[in-house]
């Protein structure tokens, strides 16, 4: 065999004084970057193996192992750093294309970090949300231009001291709507790509919480199908476990057209993931692969699209959102005006940090666009058409904090998805290996005896922990903003002051320099 040149990423350090040699690191890498010699009564590390999931150092009983970076030094180069040699080396070694897991990880601007919010003081007070109401829930579908109410007096009626004068009776129809108690939802992640503890999971927190999950393009198991009053089913390019009934058990419908971590191509689940409850929700062969193509083979245009939308309100009687997610590219405001005027009632817009089980890092790493330009493109453009009440925005792809959340809503969108900082409250260590299916940590992976690492009812809790974590905070920035509805913030920029940005940023973003007043 040829020498790799490829170094270690991580090295693992042991303390052989404190190592009782109880195979606990050899039982949990699925790596195999420990080896337990029986001769010597020792453990032997391949530091090669190591992905830095930091499963050994956190069960270690006795803490004698540390997980670091790899300190090997490349010669410095501007141009040729060493993860650029790195990657060369390794393409040249296997000739096949680089794969990654979770959303870009370059060093790009992070919008985020570079707005200010707003806060009372004088002129507007403060709200104190532990004693005064704070409305978080959001309803996403489409609204009407207009409301018609009939007003009936109850004038010669026998009224007790609490009746009104009059009973007022709303006469337009609404679109179906999804209510959600807090504006974060669960992205999509398919059955397939995480594991069944980790969908069950979502699909409980979510049920507990009062928002949705999302099937992603996997199809839906039958064990789900009692949260199908919280459940979102996509429709992708694969139509992989589509059928009348799957339609009709979700309160809404989402066709993927495109996706943040990898715009603009196909997915594929390898064929060793693909066990017998797999290939039951997803209607395959086991052991296929189930290769997702990078178009919609009916879809080629807008009208295509209204047709497709229109299908899937047919097959679900008018009562059900229908949702179109895209990938946040450079014309993703025009293609967003589309969309709404084709009959979509929630856009969902997914930037390049946006999450996946696998995709060519080439792809991850150069195609896209920030979601926060994203979501200021697309709210000011369907303002200026005087349509953005036409259709609900919500927002995916990196969102790490309450604080990125809350900005989101004033630069536009009406709610989150949140998929990576998911899988973080259940134990995710963002390794970004997800595509081996060797996750120690039983979240991106098939393999039985990893799967049942996660606990569903400890990955639920957790994760209805964050969900109401944030929502406590988010209430805090809105009373300090003397602000005490969620819709009230949305799309309101003047909330917000940009810090260390170009003057091109800001006008993109639509918000004001820091310092500048109203």
């Amino acid at each position: 065999m040829a020498l790799s040149l490829v170094a270690p990423e991580f090295l693992i350090e042991r303390d052989d004084e404190k190592c009782i040699a109880c195979q606990v690191c050899v039982r949990q890498c699925a790596n195999d970057a420990h080896i337990y010699d029986a001769e010597d009564d020792t453990i032997c590390t391949d530091s090669s193996k190591c992905v830095g999931c930091h499963r050994c150092s956190s069960l270690c009983p006795t803490g004698a192992l540390n997980i670091k970076k790899n300190p090997l030094h490349f010669k410095e180069n501007a141009n040729w750093t060493s993860q650029v040699q790195t990657n060369i080396y390794k393409q040249a070694e296997a000739g096949g294309v680089l794969l990654t897991g979770m959303g870009n990880d370059r060093p790009y601007p992070i919008y985020w970090d570079h707005i200010l919010l707003n806060a009372s003081q004088v002129t507007n007070p403060s709200i104190d949300p532990l004693r005064e109401p704070m409305e978080l829930r959001t309803y996403l579908g489409r609204k009407p231009d207009s409301l018609k109410f009939k007003v009936k007096s109850l004038k010669g009626k026998r009224q007790n001291k609490n009746s009104s004068a009059s009973s007022v009776q709303l006469l337009t129809k609404l679109a179906p709507q999804l209510q959600i108690e807090t504006p974060i939802l669960f992205s999509a992640m398919s059955y397939g790509s995480i594991s069944y503890n980790a969908c069950l999971s979502l699909a409980r927190a979510a049920a507990e919480a009062g928002t949705f999950y999302n099937t992603g393009e996997g199809g839906l198991h039958r064990d789900f199908y009692k949260y199908g009053p919280n459940t979102i089913v996509q429709v992708a390019s694969g139509r992989f476990g589509v059928h009348s009934e799957y339609l009709n058990a979700g309160a809404a419908v989402e066709i993927k057209v495109g996706q943040g971590a990898k715009p603009g191509i196909g997915g594929h689940l390898p064929g060793e993931k693909v066990s017998e409850g797999i290939s039951a929700t997803r209607m395959i062969p086991v052991g296929t692969d189930a290769l997702s193509p990078a178009p919609h083979h009916d879809i080629y245009s807008i009208e295509d699209l209204r047709q497709l939308i229109y299908a899937l309100k047919e097959a679900t009687r008018y009562q059900k959102p229908i949702s179109v997610k895209i990938s946040a590219v450079h014309n993703v405001a025009p293609i967003a005006s589309g969309m709404v005027r084709a009959g979509a009632d929630i856009i969902a817009i997914d930037g390049f940090r946006g999450g996946t089980g696998a995709a060519p890092t080439v792809i991850r790493d150069n195609v896209g666009i920030p979601i926060e330009l994203a979501i200021a493109a697309v709210d000011t453009r369907l303002r200026e058409e005087g349509i953005r009440h036409q259709a609900s925005v919500i927002a995916g792809g990196g969102f790490r904090s309450s604080a990125d959340i809350i900005k989101a809503i004033a630069l536009g969108a009406d709610a989150v998805y949140i998929g990576t900082s998911a899988l973080v409250a259940m134990g995710c260590h963002v390794c970004q290996k997800c595509y081996t299916g060797k996750c120690n940590w039983g979240i991106a992976t098939q393999d039985p005896y990893l799967t049942k690492r996660l606990n569903p009812d400890i990955g639920a809790r957790r994760l209805v922990n964050l969900l109401r974590a944030w929502s406590l905070e988010i209430k805090e920035i809105l009373g300090g903003m003397g602000v005490n509805a969620i819709e009230s913030l949305r799309g309101n920029r003047e909330h917000l002051r940009g810090v260390g940005l170009s003057d091109t940023d800001l006008k993109i973003l639509g918000i004001k320099p820091a310092g500048e007043a109203w």
